[in-house]
């Protein structure tokens, strides 16, 4: 399942919480790892399944792209729908291109303060940017892990940023509060699982 929507957890998002840390760095090697996983995709696996059920190889990567860009605009003030849910492009090389374009304007963005406590319009909800950076930083793992999982390869997770990531999405979608969401019901995990497992579990995917 794409990770668009998400409900509203139970407690006031008013104001961004004191102890949550600058999701900025977090989501910076997030979207590094992705971008390494994007291109290592080879041509002849775009048409391929993926975990994201809707999704085949490219446009798994081109909504992974497009992810990017949404957080770019989103962060400018801008409204969300006027973003695509998939970017389209002929090769992997021009993903990759596009994905570095719209990370520089993320990035630029994204470098003032200011936007961390900022009201921002997402797809489903007004939220202060440090909130909406870190649920980002889920869905661009998440992602990034259905991509991987399609196309053979084994990266290096980052664990400060799953954990993170797992902690803001069991906090922002709980078991229990995801009937009127997109995603699976939470899957069980071993007890030794890694903690990019226990994270795409959550996200409903099968690790």
């Amino acid at each position: 399942m794409s990770n668009d929507i998400i409900t509203q957890p139970s407690t006031d998002h008013t104001a961004t919480p004191p102890a949550m840390p600058d999701p900025r760095p977090l989501f910076a090697r997030a979207a590094a790892i992705g971008r390494d996983i994007l291109a290592g995709v080879r041509a002849e696996q775009l048409d391929g399944p993926t975990p994201c059920t809707e999704f085949d190889v490219r446009t798994l990567a081109g909504h992974l792209v497009a992810v990017v860009n949404r957080l770019a605009v989103v962060g400018a003030g801008g409204d969300p729908f006027t973003t695509p849910l998939v970017v389209s492009a002929d090769t992997v090389a021009e993903m990759v291109a596009a994905y570095d374009g719209y990370l520089a304007d993320l990035d630029a963005v994204w470098k003032d303060d200011a936007v961390l406590t900022r009201m921002l319009t997402l797809p489903w909800a007004q939220l202060p940017g440090a909130i909406a950076m870190m649920i980002y930083v889920n869905e661009v793992t998440v992602h990034s892990w259905d991509l991987a999982t399609a196309t053979g390869q084994t990266p290096a997770w980052d664990d400060s940023v799953v954990g993170a990531a797992l902690a803001a999405i069991q906090r922002g979608l709980p078991d229990d509060q995801r009937a009127e969401a997109p995603f699976d019901p939470v899957q069980p995990v071993a007890v030794d699982a890694t903690l990019i497992e226990r994270l795409v579990a959550w996200n409903g995917r099968r690790p």
